[in-house]
């Protein structure tokens, strides 16, 4: 079993950052595949970037290509997903993942453990 815990999720301007944390627990954190979606009002939910446990490879949905950055800290067992250039579409709430495979990581059907969600509102 593995726990999230997001946080870092607020309310900015439109040309901000922000950077969301994602904690996990229960599972050894070096060997473990780590995905961010969201998921806006009335939409699907959507995959952002993810990062694989094989070589740290990332991948990013072309939407957030370019101003988003994920990175991992396997000391802290922490994820991070650092946004910049926010813009209003990019309001949701952003929800952590975790996958013991290192492909695929753009489809939410490879991940069995999901954190609880943190709220990102960007005003224009």
């Amino acid at each position: 079993q593995v726990q999230l815990v997001e946080s870092g999720g607020g309310l900015v301007q439109a040309g901000d950052s922000l950077r969301l944390s994602c904690a996990a627990s229960g599972r050894t954190f070096s060997d473990t595949s780590m995905g961010w979606f969201r998921q806006a009002p009335g939409k699907e939910r959507e995959f952002v970037a993810a990062i694989s446990w094989i070589h740290g490879s990332t991948t990013y949905a072309e939407s957030v290509k370019g101003r988003f950055t994920i990175s991992r800290d396997n000391a802290k067992i922490t994820v991070y997903l650092q946004m910049s250039s926010l813009k209003p579409e990019d309001t949701a709430v952003y929800y952590c993942a975790a996958s013991e495979y290192s492909n695929r990581l753009a489809l939410a059907g490879t991940y069995d453990y999901w954190g609880q969600g943190t709220q990102v509102t960007v005003s224009s």
